[in-house]
């Protein structure tokens, strides 16, 4: 069963900066790859929204509010996906959602999977 599990948000002050984690367990390689990977986050009240985006080529992709303050990453051989914050606002106070987007191989189509979430909330 393929799983995603975020770690690293918590409660920091503004300007601080955090490192979340997102590793992606029980894919099976044989069948499937993985094609990207990527975070969203959805603060309260509002909808989920991307933040940045890894293909397994290491193309990025960031929104337009995040571009110069959050890093992407990944490590393709432990599967695991990061995401460097640094110059913290109130208004990064969100959940962070971690996706995996899966190919089968044979098939060429593609599978969405989502993680629980990390919170991050960040003080004025």
């Amino acid at each position: 069963q393929v799983q995603l599990v975020e770690s690293g948000g918590g409660l920091v002050q503004a300007g601080g900066s955090l490192r979340l984690s997102c590793a992606a367990s029980g894919i099976r390689f044989s069948i499937f790859s993985i094609n990207t990977m990527g975070w969203y986050r959805q603060a309260p009240g509002k909808q989920r929204e991307l933040v940045a985006a890894i293909t397994n080529g290491g193309s990025t992709n960031y929104a337009d509010s995040v571009k110069a303050r959050f890093t992407i990453s990944r490590d393709s051989a432990q599967n695991v996906v990061y995401l460097q914050i640094n110059t913290l606002t109130p208004e990064d106070t969100a959940v962070y959602y971690c996706k995996a987007v899966l190919r089968r191989i044979a098939w060429g189509t593609d599978m969405d999977y989502w993680g629980k979430g990390t919170l991050v909330t960040v003080s004025s």
